[in-house]
């Protein structure tokens, strides 16, 4: 009996083509002839073969995140890789570059091929997952949720890492600190900059905070465009709290061009800088467990595969902290892991 591979292999298609063939989905006329006519050949039976390939894909996870490029996402993938791979399953790595629309597209093809279950760090907090809750399949959101869903997360502590962050320049001497975050609809960006915040009224700082907050991009150019206009203000700050590692890099790269380099102009970056040659010592450094992220997130997602049913949990992984001359942890005002439901 011929499998679907062995068509696909025929007709010069993949095996989800097939599929979809033979399941009335959209395919092009010359694709669609050429799987029915190697399926003929080969005398196809078209039942069988699609439980199998249900099958395969049943073992199969997606793993949607924003942005490829940036090492966080990496090292979280790798995590996720790891323990899927212990399991017997496959990744299908989707990069939504923060955006809805590409993002909606991965989950209707993770609808659509059957897959096993989606881990995703949502675009923003509109993203929607009512198409993947409402047809039973297992859901993850890992680093940022989307809003309102009921779902299992694995995060950081992001309000307590940026109050640390922006203590520990407090710390060094520093007093009118910036905030460079993330787009003002994307959860970690709103969080980091919210400990910011709280750091500086803890601080008594004289100055209005939306003086110094600028939203950005989360990417490198984000990051030298925010510095600029920090620095080019009236009152430029003499430090900065940058939400994320990418736009650390831009706004270091932008200090580094003017000659303010830490500790000239203080540093505190979310996230390690994924370019360690070009990090001065003076840069406070939030780190973050990002492959741990990823297992984490793997792990949970593959016990609701199983069959767990209990409530929605949310796990807050450990950030810690360095900084020139200091030893502070973003985990003493966190409290550490927490399971919340």
């Amino acid at each position: 009996m011929a499998t679907i591979y062995e068509v696909a292999a025929r007709a010069g298609v993949s095996a989800a083509t097939v599929s979809r063939v033979f399941n009335g989905m959209n395919v092009s006329a010359e694709k669609s002839r050429l799987v029915r006519k190697a399926a003929d050949e080969l005398d196809f039976t078209p039942n069988r073969t699609a439980r199998t390939l249900r099958k395969r894909n049943s073992e199969v996870l997606a793993l949607v995140i924003p942005d490829i490029e940036n090492p966080f996402f990496t090292s979280l993938a790798r995590g996720v890789e790891d323990v899927a791979h212990e399991a017997g399953y496959s990744v299908v790595l989707c990069n939504s570059d923060g955006d809805r629309d590409k993002e909606a597209k991965y989950l209707d093809i993770a609808i659509s091929e059957d897959m096993g279950g989606v881990i995703i760090a949502a675009a923003d907090e509109h993203s929607d997952i009512g198409s993947l809750l409402k047809r039973g399949r297992p859901v993850v959101a890992v680093d940022r949720s989307p809003h309102g869903a009921d779902i299992d997360a694995v995060t950081v502590d992001n309000r307590a890492g940026g109050r640390a962050a922006t203590q520990a320049l407090f710390e060094q001497g520093y007093s009118r600190v910036a905030c460079i975050t993330g787009p003002a609809d994307v959860e970690t960006a709103i969080q980091r900059a919210d400990g910011w915040r709280i750091a500086l009224a803890e601080a008594g700082a004289d100055f209005d905070p939306g003086d110094y907050l600028i939203h950005a991009d989360f990417r490198v150019d984000g990051g030298r465009d925010a510095m600029r206009s920090l620095l080019d203000g009236k009152n430029p700050p003499d430090s900065v709290f940058v939400a994320n590692n990418l736009m650390s890099v831009g706004a270091l790269q932008v200090l580094i061009e003017r000659r303010q380099m830490p500790p000239a102009v203080g540093m505190a970056s979310f996230g390690d800088l994924p370019f360690a040659a070009l990090a001065p010592a003076g840069i406070t450094v939030v780190h973050l467990p990002s492959r741990h992220l990823g297992v984490t997130a793997a792990t949970m997602l593959l016990e609701r595969i199983k069959g767990d049913k209990q409530p929605a949990r949310t796990v807050v992984l450990r950030n810690t902290l360095s900084a020139p001359g200091a030893s502070a942890s973003p985990d003493d005002a966190s409290g550490g892991l927490t399971f919340a439901s």
